[in-house]
């Protein structure tokens, strides 16, 4: 059998189409050993699968079976895989917390088993909302108190720092019902990146209703079609941004109930939004109280032992993902995501740090392919994500996957049945380094527009990019957003329309404009924006800590400053929502890549095609260019659909949106036709053809 017979299956699995890969790019032929060896072990894993656990869709459905469940005649089911366990209790107030009256059975390969019968009169033996514990004895006699892997409810005790497990069993009307279909996979991809708990101008933890009946509308008015939300998986400590997770299972109880995310999400849909959900699967909380970590009173269970086990940069454990329970507990979680609460895709993070031994760190990456084939490559976790994505993509058609990954690993945009890793899009991390970097070190007269246009066309080949200027990394305290970066202590002065427009805030409003313009124009086959970034917003980001005297003064934002028409937020915003509602209708992001035929650097000039639409950005200023001569592929009488200097956007007007631009037939600049327009200074200009 050789690699043409792509149809084929063995044991339900595709006979790769290795040769396409190499194919796409010839200079992975030197490691096609390695890729084939990848696959062949990612192979014998789902060949495990069917073999020894019933197949995939029922492995990966382990929520099912394992932690706490009512059953139909109100009995419950307690199941755990607790390996260095000599017993198991659970405890709770259903038994006045006795901590050895209710033991759980052992069975095989390190899984216990609890029966609790319902009580007399018929009803269930714990209570909706009462609180358990799983009390394991480790192997030197001690009796602990752990938190159930598998809890779908975890709050903060009244009584201690720490989060505890509640039984989430609600009465079936009150069970949110879904009303809506969800979405199909975007063909242009624009995400907003949110925060729940941020998600308000309010001093305070925001919930998932504030967020369902006020920030959904506005995400939807701003002409985005994804939104990606953070921090849902539960985390007990809030400042962690979600990234130390607790409660693999448990959609954060800060923000409100399950059901309340359920709704939250229904609303999503029912706006034609695809939610994707921020997973964390790169590493999990120390915390033994109420984590994961010390789950069976040793130090491995779900983790590596000793130091393979530790993070050294984010003091937090690592998955053991050759243990098979491992594997069921983490491919579940995405399809608990998925089945319960409807969520629509994944944006994987840490990806970078699983593909690693060294997990990134101090690793600059120059792009030599035997970085990406060597030893340091963590196989066992790159295994992980070839079965998760395998998974996701067979059962789930619809399903988006988006790595955060900044070491360029070739073939982490490609479908497993090629021997890739399988993910749709790659965040492209390099863009917001090159703005900050820029904004940081340089005067814009200084920016070398051909490494601006480097940075952002440099991308894998036929391996899908997600565009962005800046994320919540940028927002964080510590670092300065983009609009930081431009008008820094003016914001507070100027920003409102009875001061004067300052040079500092003139030329920051102009360039925050055009770097969203070419980035989403050229920059990836995605978009994303995080929450409030796409008006400027004023303060950075910081989480109630001791270090702030727990002040939630910096974790919100503050969309009212959108709504004052005294304030010059407003213009950013209209830009960012035209911008959106251009690409809507038509679809550079889906395109090919943009054809960049111009590219000055003394003018600072850009011209670049895409979609059909000609991109003109002159980052000059001071220069204006009256009969600038651009060349044009396409011929035809082509009008201004987008003018970052409009009046609308908060600009000069400099351009009379009634005059037509016709080309002429002479070649100019690679292009077969050419045309004459006026660009002003610090202006992004879009202009289609003519209906």
């Amino acid at each position: 059998m050789d690699n043409s017979e792509v149809g084929e299956q063995i044991s339900g699995i595709k006979v790769p189409d290795i040769d396409n890969l190499l194919r796409i790019d010839p200079y992975l032929k030197l490691h096609e050993h390695e890729i084939r060896r990848r696959y062949g072990v990612f192979k014998d894993y789902l060949n495990k699968i069917n073999e020894q656990e019933g197949g995939l869709a029922q492995f990966c459905r382990g929520y099912q079976y394992f932690g706490i469940h009512v059953d139909s005649e109100n009995g419950v089911w307690c199941r755990e895989w607790c390996p260095g366990a000599e017993r198991v209790f659970l405890s709770g107030e259903f038994n006045n917390w006795n901590r050895q009256t209710h033991a759980y059975k052992k069975l095989d390969f390190g899984k216990w088993e609890l029966y609790i019968p319902p009580k007399l009169d018929g009803s269930c033996p714990i209570d909706h909302l009462s609180s358990v514990k799983v009390v394991v004895q480790t192997k030197s006699g001690d009796l602990v108190d752990r938190l159930s892997p598998w809890a779908t409810y975890v709050k903060r005790s009244k009584h201690s720092l720490a989060f505890e497990h509640y039984l989430w069993n609600p009465s079936e009307n009150e069970r949110y019902k879904f009303k809506h279909p969800q979405p199909k996979r975007p063909e242009s991809l624009r995400i907003y990146e949110a925060h729940v708990g941020i998600a308000s101008p309010e001093q305070k933890v925001a919930t998932y209703k504030n967020f369902a009946d006020n920030v959904i509308p506005y995400i939807k008015k701003q002409g985005y079609n994804a939104i990606q939300l953070m921090a849902i998986m539960e985390h007990a400590y809030y400042a962690s941004f979600g990234y130390q997770v607790t409660s693999f299972y448990a959609a954060s109880s800060r923000f409100g109930t399950p059901e309340e995310l359920k709704e939250l999400l229904d609303i999503a849909h029912a706006n034609g939004l695809y939610v994707l959900l921020d997973v964390v699967h790169s590493h999990a909380s120390k915390n033994v109280l109420d984590g994961l970590n010390q789950f069976d009173g040793t130090n491995s269970c779900f983790f590596h032992d000793k130091g393979r086990g530790e993070h050294s940069l984010w003091d937090s454990r690592l998955f053991d993902f050759t243990q098979t329970e491992v594997l069921r507990f983490l491919l579940s979680n995405l399809c608990w995501y998925l089945d319960e609460y409807h969520f629509d895709g994944f944006r994987f993070d840490g990806v970078t740090s699983m593909l690693y031994h060294t997990h990134g760190i101090g690793h600059g990456f120059s792009g030599d392919y035997n970085e990406y084939f060597g030893l340091n490559t963590d196989t066992e976790s790159l295994n992980y994500l070839m079965v998760a994505n395998h998974m996701l993509h067979e059962l789930y058609p619809e399903i988006i996957t988006i790595a955060e990954d900044v070491s360029g690993m070739p073939s982490l945009c490609r479908p497993v049945s090629e021997g890739g890793i399988g993910f749709d899009y790659r965040l492209g991390m390099a863009i917001p380094d090159k703005w900050i970097e820029l904004l940081k070190e340089q005067r814009d007269e200084e920016w070398n527009i051909g490494n601006i246009i480097h940075t952002l066309t440099n991308r894998r080949w036929m391996e899908k990019t997600v565009a962005y200027c800046e994320s919540h990394d940028q927002a964080l305290v510590g670092d300065k957003t983009i609009a930081f970066w431009l008008m820094d202590k003016e914001m507070y002065d100027f920003m409102s329309e009875i001061t004067p427009l300052t040079p500092i805030i003139d030329r920051g409003l102009a360039l925050h404009k055009m770097i969203r313009l070419i980035t989403h124009g050229l920059g990836g086959e995605a978009w994303l924006n995080f929450i409030g970034n796409e008006f400027g917003h004023p303060e950075w980001l910081d989480f109630p800590r001791i270090g702030n005297n727990e002040s939630y003064y910096y974790a919100r934002r503050q969309f009212n400053l959108v709504d004052d028409q005294l304030l010059r937020y407003k213009y950013l915003a209209r830009f960012d929502s035209a911008l959106n509602h251009l690409e809507e209708k038509y679809g550079w992001l889906a395109a090919p890549q943009g054809y960049v035929s111009w590219k000055h650097q003394d003018d600072k000039v850009v011209v670049f095609e895409r979609a059909g639409l000609v991109f003109i950005l002159n980052f000059h200023p001071v220069q204006s260019f009256p009969d600038y001569k651009i060349g044009v592929e396409i011929p035809g009488k082509y009008k201004i659909a987008l003018d970052s200097d409009s009046e609308e956007f908060g600009g000069h007007r400099r351009l009379d949106h009634n005059v037509d631009f016709f080309s002429f037939p002479e070649g100019y600049a690679g292009r077969q036709n050419s045309m004459m327009v006026y660009i002003p200074s610090r202006v992004g200009i879009v202009f289609a053809l003519a209906d």
